[in-house]
Order: structure tokens, then sequence, then C-alpha cells
């Protein structure tokens, strides 16, 4: 059977000593590092698979990891199909081979956090993250009304079971809690922190945008029926126009008026729109509509073969949302900043750690099954 077994940080600091150096590491630290670069790939049925610390990862979990798409989410298969099937089998690892890396770097990196966490949570940590766990499973199945079967089978159709369920809350709980227990910047978030963050947050997710809403009668000069031989449609057109706007001064609806005239329609928008969203003509008539106010009528308007009269409803001016009214998203963001912070430094440890490990025929199995599946 053919194994590669990477070379692990222990490895080059026993041989350092053995020449005289020293590491500057306790021995704990020494069993901890070597245990997190054990890191060796070896054939199993239909293949070849990545142990990680003792966890293994397969070409499947690679092949089928979820990517997002604009329309929908996929598998990385599935994803990288076209390219597959319009490209060789050299120029397709080459074009894929990042997508590739970067999947099962993350989750080399997620197994050796969880490995990290789990050692310095110690021996006593099983008993409660299954009670944990439970509780996680509980606040799942009340989703579906207490209904556990739901709840089952709304797992089984994710593909998971109730076990597996419980397994990786049970990671994710460690995860979190060995996060939280890193955090040096536990010290309150001050006004000035939030009003920071506010302010580079406002434009992306606070901005309001400027939006009206509004009716319009819509005389099409050509639709009219003419009833003034010596007169020309656009001129009737233009005096029908006028006397509607007196009706609708006097609190006629516009969409009563619109019934009583051949070549008349009404358009009513029923929600707040942006005028450079709309097409022409709308888009015109919506941008006169933010120069005046909500009840008030604009004059006849004149645009391609039609004579709008329109009525603003309601408008909504350009801002930003008050901080008062998002500050509890504000908190949540550097809240959020700052566990990614800890995160981060912890990931980038683990990697720096485990950067002697080859994981490069293990990634070209995968872009060959990919490829192979891709073409059949």
């Amino acid at each position: 059977m053919r194994k590669c077994a990477f070379l692990s940080v222990l490895m080059l600091l026993l041989i350092g000593s053995c020449q005289g150096g020293k590491s500057g590491l306790t021995s704990a630290e020494l069993e901890r590092t070597a245990l997190m670069q054990k890191i060796e790939l070896v054939e199993a049925a239909g293949g070849l698979v990545l142990m990680v610390g003792g966890e293994t990862v397969t070409s499947d979990e690679i092949i089928e990891s979820p990517v997002e798409r604009s329309e929908a989410v996929v598998s990385l298969a599935e994803h990288l199909k076209p390219i597959a099937q319009m490209s060789g089998p050299e120029q397709f690892k080459e074009q894929a081979r990042g997508q590739v890396e970067e999947i099962l770097t993350a989750k080399i990196l997620d197994i050796l956090l969880y490995q990290d966490a789990k050692r310095q949570a110690g021996q006593n940590i099983d008993e409660g993250l299954e009670k944990a766990a439970e509780r996680e499973w509980r606040r799942f199945v009340l989703d579906f009304g207490g209904d556990e079967a739901k709840a089952d089978e709304a797992l089984k159709q994710r593909g998971v079971d109730r076990k597996s369920f419980k397994e990786e809350q049970k990671r994710l709980i460690l995860i979190q809690s060995h996060i939280a227990s890193n955090m040096a910047d536990d010290r309150p978030i001050t006004y000035r922190e939030l009003m920071d963050c506010y302010n580079q947050m406002k434009n992306e997710f606070f901005a309001i945008k400027r939006r009206v809403k509004f009716q319009l009668i819509d005389i099409e000069i050509a639709g009219l029926e003419v009833t003034e031989p010596n007169q020309s449609r656009l001129e009737q057109a233009r005096e029908l126009a006028k006397e509607l706007v007196k009706r609708i001064w006097v609190s006629e609806d516009l969409s009563e008026l619109a019934e009583k005239y051949s070549g008349v329609s009404f358009i009513r928008f029923g929600r707040l729109v942006q005028p450079k969203n709309l097409k022409k003509p709308y888009d015109i008539l919506a941008a006169k509509a933010e120069k005046i106010e909500p009840g008030q009528i604009t004059k006849p308007i004149e645009i391609d073969e039609h004579i709008f009269i329109m009525k603003l409803e309601e408008k909504q001016s350009k801002g930003y949302e008050p901080f008062e009214k998002v500050q509890q998203k504000v908190e949540q963001k550097i809240i959020f900043d700052r566990r990614s912070k800890v995160l981060n430094g912890l990931r980038e440890k683990l990697m720096q750690q485990a950067k002697y490990g080859e994981t490069g025929e293990f990634i070209d199995f995968c872009l060959e099954e990919i490829y192979r599946m891709s073409n059949e």
C-alpha cells in the first residue's frame, strides 16, 4: 500500500535537538504539534484519502462540497463540470486546482481547529458537549412544532441523521468556545467604536435609496376618438389633459376618470420604486415625481405620443438608517470582527504548523475524478 507520511515540525525539532539545538517548546507543546502535523495520504477502497490527525478526508467529501452560485447551491463537481467538458485533462487541472485546494484547506483547518479545541478543553468535556448538543437538537425540533419525525425527515433530506447532526453541533459548540477562550479583546465596546463601525457599514448596509410611489393617467394620443374635425389628435389630447387635471384637483379619482374616456388608461405603482430601475417613460416620470410632494399633481407631461398626468402618493428621500435603529447590528458586527480576528489567528498558526504537508497528490486525484465524472 502506497503511503506518504508528511514531515512534522516535531521531527524537525528532534533532529535539531540531536544536533545540539534547542526547540524552546515544552513537552506538552511538542506532543500537541506532533499530533497536528500527522497528515497522511493513504490508499483506500476506491482511491486515495487524506488522514488529518486521525480524521479522514475523502475525495467524495471534496467533490460533493457545496458551492454557491447566483442561482443555486451545487456540488463542486457540478460547478466545475462545464470547464471539464470544454478542456483537456491537464488544462482542466490548471484551471480548477485553486478551487479544490481552497475547499481542502478549509476542511483541514476545521479539523485542526477542532482537535486543538478538544485538547485544550480536557478530558471532562464530553458530558457537557452531549448535553449542549441535545439542547440544540430540541431547538431544531421546535422549528417543526415539536414533531421529532418531521425533524428527522428534514435532516434526511439534507443527507444526515440525528446522530451526525448532534456530532456536528458538538464540533461547532466546542470550536466557538475555543474561540471565545482565546479572545483577549473582551473589553466593553465603546461609543467611538460603535460610531466608527456604523460609518464604515452605512453605505453598504444602512443606505436608504431615493424612492417614489405614484399614480398615472396615460392619454395615448393615437388611441383617442376624434370629436373635433378641426383639431388634431394632439390638440384634443392636450385639451383633455387640462380638463382631467382640473377634475383631479377637485378630488376626483384617477382610476374612475380614466374609465370614462377611450384611449385613456390608469397606472398605479403599488410600491416605492427607484427612478433608475424603471424603463422609459416611467424613469422620466419618477424623476419628475421626486420634485413634488406627496398628494401633489403634475402638469400634463408629453412623452413619445403619450400625455401623462401624475399624482405622487409617497416619497422616500435618500439617506441612512439612524444609528439608534441599527445599533444592535453594529454591535454584532464588532463582536463578529473580534471573533474573526481570533479565528483567523488560530487558523494561521495551525496552517503554519501543518505547512510541511504535501496535499498535491490528493488534489490531483480529486481533479481526475471530477474530470472523469464530467466526461462520462
